[in-house]
């Protein structure tokens, strides 16, 4: 299969990685919580590590599996682990890893939640610097002797900056430290983390991975090039573990056994499904947003387009090196006379709603919304007008979705 192209590897991920039975070309959705052993030794074994298996359906099931191994292949990682959502992998791998004296430095323009989260970490006692991602030299003037690990994302949501990604790799492999990378915006079709140095890749399985606005889902994937024996918040008694075993172990246990963030059998096979067309709908969603947003970008009421795939924006270069294509989320400013609320209401065909990497095309106006609770000065600082409206561009027809915004521009 590794010769195989990405859309023809993952539609048979499913039946060669993990074998379904009696012919079936996906893994059925298991939904039994308990698992039964002929042996009670069996069981035993399974709950101390000796054997593989499955002891209860929080930490792991056949369902869970079988998502787990189709994201470490896409990802070219070691292992992986599923979560409820997105929030609950990025929440539950930093809450284990991490301990009270720990430093990190996280991308001044991460996710409202995932700023948020921030300072939940500040008040058990992990300091968090918060800086510009899009040069390395920030990240770098950051780092304390108790700094542990780097947070960035891909592309930011909703101002789109791009971080300096790959020299940032380089950093951290440089100075030992953990890179963590929120791939969600730019799912394994569009960019490998690996291929910047990601120790560590985090993505919310509810937007790209799954499509469809129908699954809720998370992962984290580690890639194998951290040599965890030096990362000092590894439990002891996890160091007898094979290096590449021991994060992730160590999330599993103090993360979905005790905090209990698990993934519905449900889910998983939804979004295992989901994933086949990850690159058709990418391909499509993607050649929407640039051509809408090289149209918004001549449009006399629209202030400013932030895409990475537009010439004028910032981190265009930056962009163009690392990514196949430039994603499908877009926001702009219009101008300041006209109500972005009026606009939104005259869409026609776009559903206001919060959520990305659906199939269809979405609204949301950003201050009065999911950045709202941040206040007025954080979002100045992230680079967010009140004015402000994100798109997540779907895989309609491009015409149609031209089309409506023209109609609802015009009637300001």
């Amino acid at each position: 299969m590794e010769n195989k192209g990405f859309t023809t590897q993952l539609v048979h991920a499913d039946r060669l990685l993990n074998k379904p039975e009696n012919g079936a070309v996906h893994q059925a959705s298991t939904n039994s919580v308990l698992f039964e052993y002929e042996k009670i030794e069996e069981l035993v074994d399974i709950f101390q590590g000796k054997v593989g298996g499955h002891a209860y359906s929080r930490q792991s099931s056949p369902s869970i599996d079988a998502l787990q191994n189709i994201m470490t292949r896409l990802e070219e990682g070691v292992g992986s682990l599923v979560f409820a959502t997105g929030m609950a992998a990025i929440t539950t791998s930093l809450l284990t890893l991490l301990k009270a004296g720990d430093h990190i430095i996280v991308s001044q323009f991460v996710f409202g939640n995932t700023n948020s989260f921030a300072g939940t970490l500040e008040r058990l006692g992990i300091s968090v610097s918060m800086v510009d991602v899009t040069d390395v030299k920030n990240v770098e003037a950051a780092i304390q002797d108790n700094t542990r690990l780097v947070f960035v994302e891909t592309i930011a949501n909703p101002v789109t900056q791009v971080a300096d990604l790959k020299s940032i790799g380089e950093l951290c492999e440089q100075k030992s430290l953990v890179y963590m990378v929120d791939n969600t915006m730019t799912p394994p079709y569009l960019f490998q983390a690996k291929s910047v140095g990601a120790a560590l890749v985090v993505s919310s399985l509810t937007k790209y991975c799954a499509g469809h606005g129908q699954a809720l889902g998370g992962c984290v994937v580690d890639t194998g090039l951290f040599d965890w024996t030096t990362f000092p918040g590894i439990l002891d008694a996890l160091r007898a573990l094979p290096p590449q075993d021991q994060a992730l172990t160590q999330i599993k246990k103090k993360g979905l056994r005790d905090m209990g963030g698990s993934l519905s059998p449900t889910s998983a096979h939804a979004i295992s499904v989901g994933l086949e067309t990850l690159a058709l709908r990418m391909e499509r969603c993607c050649h929407n947003a640039l051509q809408l947003a090289a149209y918004l970008a001549t449009h006399e009421k629209v202030d400013r387009v932030y895409y990475p795939g537009l010439a004028a924006h910032p981190e265009h270069k930056l962009a163009s090196q690392c990514f196949r294509l430039f994603g499908a989320i877009m926001s702009i400013d219009l101008k300041p006379e006209y109500d972005c609320f009026a606009f939104v209401n005259h869409l026609q065909q776009v559903l206001n709603a919060t959520h990305l990497g659906d199939t269809r095309t979405l609204a949301i106006p950003v201050a009065h919304t999911i950045f709202y609770e941040m206040g007025a000065e954080t979002r100045k600082k992230m680079g967010i007008s009140d004015n402000m409206i994100r798109f997540s561009i779907g895989i309609e027809d491009t015409d149609d979705i031209i089309a409506d915004f023209k109609q609802a521009l015009e009637q300001l």
